[in-house]
């Protein structure tokens, strides 16, 4: 581990930043740790993989797999939205540790789409494991959706199922 930043930082910030990365909230972690440093102030990188090495120290898993998806919390959730939808479009997205699929709720007018669920199944590691393609996550993502979709008598959209693409269009996009 990075042990001069880790011995850095006063007993009560490593417990808050234990505290933190329990909760995953990695980006308060790593703003809290800045803080509260001075000269040499650690870099964004320097943090993250301080963070890293300590969610593997005390067996705390750097990113956490997407939680069950059951249709009918994401029906209840749809029926708690300002207006129905007009569809249902699964949506690829990324971060630092890699992609996952948004399941959304989309209106036409007005254009807005309500984020249900994030659904993520690893890390891009997987990647260089030859553990995908396929992408599990696609997988669900595309099967909770047409069920869903099915349930409200909406159509559901999934522009890219076979692998991570944002750039597509979107379902309203030929609804204009």
């Amino acid at each position: 581990m990075k042990k001069n930043l880790w011995e850095r930082l006063p007993a009560e910030l490593q417990s808050r930043v234990d505290e933190l990365l329990a909760d995953d909230r990695k980006l308060e972690a790593i703003q809290a740790i800045r803080d509260m440093l001075n000269e040499p102030r650690p870099g964004l990188y320097e943090c993250m993989e301080l963070l890293v090495e300590r969610c593997a120290e005390v067996d705390e898993p750097w990113v956490r797999p997407s939680p069950s998806l059951s249709l009918d919390v994401l029906i209840e959730q749809v029926a708690a939205l300002p207006y129905p939808p007009d569809a249902i479009e699964a949506l690829w997205d990324g971060d630092t540790n890699g992609w996952f699929v948004c399941l959304a709720a989309v209106t036409l007018r007005p254009k807005v789409e309500h984020n249900l669920a994030l659904i993520r199944h690893g890390t891009d590691i997987r990647v260089l494991n030859g553990q995908i393609p396929p992408w599990p996550e696609a997988h669900k993502a595309a099967s909770i959706g047409c069920a869903l979709a099915e349930r409200l008598g909406v159509p559901f959209h999934f522009a890219s199922p076979d692998s991570p693409n944002i750039e597509l269009p979107r379902w309203w996009d030929g609804k204009a």
